[in-house]
């Protein structure tokens, strides 16, 4: 199994980075879902944990089949989707994927945020056989390039972009060391696909693929941050539950479902939303 570690830093505090996430998760999930494809809503909904309190349990569709690569393709259904599973206890979240087509697929994905660069050496507590095997994944937001130059945006580009709320950026070299407020993302992702033959090109594709994601949500979020800042939770909840219903409107008219198929909790769509696409 592959395990690896991102640090993604963010010239934000955690507390804007909580409502920055919100928000960038609601506004990406609605511009990706097209053709039939992206993120569908399930369930919304608080939940409590012994150790980390109170929180938000969310459930997720991850609807996707054109974008995997042929390989994968040649081998799943057409109508292919993964679930994901989230438990937000900010500033600590869980996420999970599972896919019931390819029940040897598994990937979990712990994350804690700290107002720090990157320097925490085992904020996550990981055990000692953990920490051995653990690769840990420095993302720069500002001068790691994307790998594909489509989702290149010159407005969302950290180096070229100054919010005019904050006066925060443009990101210069090295300013990881230099800029504050500075906050940081650490995710560990446990990726397991248990099949002879292809385990070890699927753990890594699984593993690229959600660098990607990362890299390309966080410098979104940052490049958004004159929408989002100054928002409340209140705020960001309730910009949230439009979005979730115009997503899966969107997603259910695009797959020929009827309005009431799949429906989200609509008593909790202006709860705390967790994680969605790993970000």
């Amino acid at each position: 199994m592959v395990l690896k570690e991102y640090r993604i830093a963010m010239p934000l505090t955690c507390e804007e980075y909580q409502i920055g996430q919100l928000y960038m998760i609601a506004r990406h999930s609605l511009e990706q879902s097209g053709e039939g494809e992206g993120v569908e809503i399930i369930t919304n909904e608080a939940c409590e944990d012994p150790e980390y309190g109170k929180g938000q349990f969310t459930e997720k569709r991850i609807h996707l089949s054109s974008r995997l690569p042929y390989w994968i393709q040649t081998i799943c259904p057409r109508v292919f989707y993964v679930t994901e599973k989230s438990w937000n206890f900010f500033p600590f979240t869980k996420t999970e994927y599972t896919c019931s087509f390819i029940p040897k697929l598994n990937v979990f994905i712990k994350t804690k945020y700290e107002d720090n660069n990157g320097t925490s050496e085992n904020c996550l507590n990981l055990s000692e056989d953990d920490l051995k095997r653990r690769t840990i994944d420095i993302v720069d937001i500002a001068f790691d390039d994307l790998p594909n130059n489509k989702h290149y945006k010159k407005e969302e580009d950290p180096k070229l972009f100054k919010s005019t709320k904050t006066n925060r950026g443009l990101l210069v070299e090295g300013w990881r060391e230099t800029d504050k407020p500075i906050m940081c993302s650490y995710k560990l992702v446990d990726a397991s696909f248990e099949v002879w033959g292809l385990q070890t090109k699927v753990e890594d594709f699984i593993q690229r693929s959600i660098r990607d994601v990362l890299l390309l949500g966080h410098r979104q979020a940052f490049a958004w941050i004159d929408e989002w800042y100054g928002m409340t939770l209140e705020d960001v909840r309730e910009y949230e539950r439009k979005i979730q219903e115009e997503t899966n409107k969107k997603l259910r008219q695009l797959n020929g479902q009827n309005e009431d198929e799949a429906p989200v909790d609509e008593d909790n769509t202006n709860q705390h939303n967790a994680e969605s696409n790993n970000v």
